[in-house]
């Protein structure tokens, strides 16, 4: 574990949080790695956007605002995960992180995370707030499940019953239409206007729900290795489509639930 890894324990569950990236670098059950590690992989927080957003443009307050292309010829998932967090309280099962808003989103705020391990869950929460001037924002979390548990163990299924799947282009970007949900493979976003639920079950191992008040997940299983089941506050470009103003008196609140139990 590197020094800028906080671990939490909770009777079987481990989670360790990366200070300098804001994500879970790991989470373990028993013996189970349930998330992939690597660079860029665990689970990230996204923030001030979620997913691709159309050319790294957004308009506000009658003017365009050009951010990085990080994802040709998008910019993707935020900022937040690039730079530093700081640790404003810690314990042995509960770790909160804060992060100024800096270059190069143009409007100052920051973003606060908590993460609270339990013996059979674990509660995420994330707010955006501006500082003074008013800006767009989305939040959500993007983990990297892995696709199995062991190497001889079982794919992990997923089960979620979606209102709607945002209808998308070939720049993978919702094209705003609304369509009845398609079998996958997906790398695409769902709409759960009563709130995201999704279990993913390693058959005889290990089962775990997704659960968020948030009305949109993006589900992505293309890799071989991996899946991402990640509750968002908008759909992708939402920043452009359905912009969410962030005020001093108004944050964006984001919250997230991670519910488990072994099948062994």
């Amino acid at each position: 574990m590197s020094d800028e890894e906080l671990e939490l324990v909770a009777g079987r569950a481990r989670m360790a949080v990366d200070a300098s990236t804001g994500r879970i670098a790991r989470f373990r059950v028993g013996a189970a790695d349930v998330l992939r590690t690597g660079a860029r992989f665990g689970s990230f927080p996204m923030a001030p956007w979620c997913g691709r957003m159309r050319d790294g443009a957004f308009e506000w307050d009658g003017r365009t605002r050009q951010l990085p292309r990080n994802a040709e010829p998008h910019a993707i998932h935020g900022t937040v995960r690039d730079h530093r967090w700081n640790v404003v309280r810690r314990s042995e099962s509960e770790v909160v992180l804060a992060q100024e808003l800096r270059d190069p989103w143009p409007f100052a705020g920051r973003v606060v995370q908590s993460f609270a391990l339990g013996e059979e869950s674990a509660a995420f929460r994330m707010s955006v707030e501006a500082a003074a001037e008013s800006f767009p924002a989305q939040a959500g979390w993007h983990p990297w499940f892995n696709r199995r548990l062991s190497v001889d163990g079982k794919p992990v299924e997923l089960d979620f019953a979606a209102a709607w799947q945002e209808e998308r282009g070939p720049d993978y970007l919702p094209d705003g239409n609304r369509i009845d949900p398609l079998p996958g493979p997906w790398d695409d976003c769902f709409g759960m206007p009563e709130g995201v639920r999704v279990t993913l079950t390693w058959p005889g191992a290990f089962e775990l729900t997704v659960g968020s008040p948030l009305h949109w997940v993006v589900v992505y299983d293309r890799p071989a290795e991996t899946v991402c089941v990640e509750p968002q506050s908008g759909p992708p470009n939402g920043l452009n489509t359905r912009p969410r103003a962030v005020t001093p008196e108004d944050p964006l609140i984001a919250e997230m639930t991670w519910r488990w139990r072994a099948l062994d």
